[in-house]
């Protein structure tokens, strides 16, 4: 009896934490007029950028990406960006579940 209770336990706390973890998408769209090489995301408790999403590829002006993220405890997020000059754009603490981001000149770090 304790080990059936014991295991119904367990699969309870499985489903109860994967219900409540985000699975979401952010359209993160380029409108710079320069193309953009890197595009970091990282969740906001975190304390360092995580990799480039975008890897091999570029976002070229006027194109959007697509980035598909799970398994987070929310849905906010620290989103940096960076041209091809070398030119970065910061969004802190984006709800991505409510807001896409457009990158424009007005976002460019100073």
């Amino acid at each position: 009896m304790k080990k059936r209770l014991f295991s119904m336990v367990i699969l309870l706390v499985v489903v109860l934490s994967s219900a409540f973890a985000f699975k979401g998408y952010v359209d993160i769209t380029n409108d710079t007029g320069y193309t953009i090489f890197y595009i970091y995301v990282s969740h906001h408790t975190s304390d360092s950028w995580e990799e480039d999403v975008l890897d091999d590829d570029v976002l070229m002006d006027g194109d959007t990406f697509r980035l598909i993220l799970r398994d987070y405890p929310d849905s906010v997020f620290d989103i940096k960006v960076e041209d091809e000059d070398g030119d970065t754009y910061v969004f802190w603490e984006v709800d991505i579940a409510e807001e896409d981001i457009t990158v424009t000149l007005a976002d460019l770090e100073m």
